[in-house]
């Protein structure tokens, strides 16, 4: 039994490693969503091309800080998934998974968003898009450092939610368990 229990084990850590892949490479998607959405009047495919590396250098803080941020809900999602579980429970488990890692996205979204508006608001006579556009270095790096301090910040947050809303504590909440 011990050896399928270790196999049962790998197993579950792999479906882990490919969750957290393909996780990832959504964060990397909506990172480029993002700063499609806050850069207007940046063709950032063009400034990359032209080897802006103000553009790089922020669009690289938004990937990273939607992934800091997302990794609290991954790691909720990716944790619900134990060997023992009944179907019904694993489903249970997967469901509330999936509303952290949902809750972490729109979180590190609106984090961004939030922290670049304040940043722009707070920094009257300077245009950091302009700026970046125009390939202003140290620009980008005030902008990045921003949105990674947030991030860290806001990652605390959604890594005590899920914590909050893990299988466990909704069961015992709801008292199943």
């Amino acid at each position: 039994m011990a050896f399928v229990d270790l196999l049962l084990g790998v197993g579950i850590a792999f479906l882990q490693l490919i969750v957290g892949l393909a996780l990832a490479m959504v964060s990397v998607y909506l990172g480029i969503w993002m700063f499609d959405k806050l850069t207007q009047g940046i063709e950032e495919l063009k400034e990359l091309k032209k080897g802006n590396v103000a553009v790089a250098i922020l669009l690289g803080a938004i990937i990273f800080s939607i992934a800091n941020i997302v990794e609290g809900g991954v790691y909720g999602l990716t944790q619900s998934i134990i060997p023992g579980l009944a179907p019904m429970e694993l489903a249970a488990a997967l469901l509330i998974g999936v509303v952290n890692l949902v809750l972490g996205v729109v979180l590190a979204i609106l984090s961004i968003y939030i922290a670049v508006s304040i940043l722009d608001k707070i920094t009257v006579g300077l245009d950091e898009f302009k700026e970046l556009k125009r390939g202003n270095v140290a620009v980008a790096i005030v902008m990045a450092a921003v949105l990674l301090a947030v991030s860290f910040v806001i990652r605390g947050a959604v890594t005590a939610m899920a914590a909050a809303l893990s299988p466990q504590s909704v069961a015992m909440s709801l008292g199943w368990a």
